[in-house]
């Protein structure tokens, strides 16, 4: 969609125009998916997020300011109801210890990947995605737009309404957590 067309059709969606939501809808829809399976690491969780933002977007576009962008508007919310469903799974969440991260077998460095630095590969992804679950949700959200989505500790301050103190803590505490978790992994030199 061109800026001229786009601006227009945010114009027809802020005055109640449904065809015209849809099509942004359409235009933002897989980002918006990708964004909140990257929060939330469970597909049905990342639907259910994704259905919810645009809920919240449609009902709110009348206070959307036509100066800002769209993207970066749907973008909070998308992270305030990623947010939103992972403090209610963790408080709903049995406090239980998570499993023992295995001793992983040493992989090995090549030019050319090999088949057990392929596994290794795998197994490191593998880690990572579980370690996410011990993340508190504001954690996990900070980790995910700082390592995964490249914001900056002011932008994620602002998406996430903290101080940018308490925006780069909670990135410095899930980076040390994780580190942790994946401390069996790292190779001794």
């Amino acid at each position: 969609m061109e800026a001229g067309e786009a601006a227009a059709v945010l114009a027809r969606a802020r005055q109640g125009d449904g065809d015209a939501f849809r099509a942004l809808v359409e235009v933002h829809a897989r980002q918006a998916f990708a964004l909140a399976f990257r929060l939330t690491r469970d597909e049905r969780d990342a639907e259910d997020v994704v259905q919810e933002s645009f809920i919240r977007a449609f009902r709110q576009i009348g206070r959307f300011e036509a100066r800002a962008n769209f993207g970066t508007w749907l973008h909070r919310i998308i992270v305030n109801c990623a947010m939103d469903l992972l403090r209610a799974r963790h408080s709903r969440r049995e406090d239980h210890s998570a499993a023992p991260v295995e001793e992983a077998d040493e992989v090995v460095a090549s030019a050319a990947p090999s088949p057990e630095r392929l596994a290794g590969s795998a197994e490191i992804r593998r880690r990572v995605e579980s370690s996410m679950a011990l993340l508190t949700a504001d954690e996990r959200v900070a980790f995910t737009l700082r390592h995964y989505e490249g914001r900056s500790i002011d932008e994620i301050g602002r998406t996430m309404g903290l101080q940018k103190s308490a925006a780069k803590h909670a990135v410095f505490r899930a980076v040390r957590k994780l580190r942790g978790a994946l401390a069996p992994l790292r190779r001794e030199t």
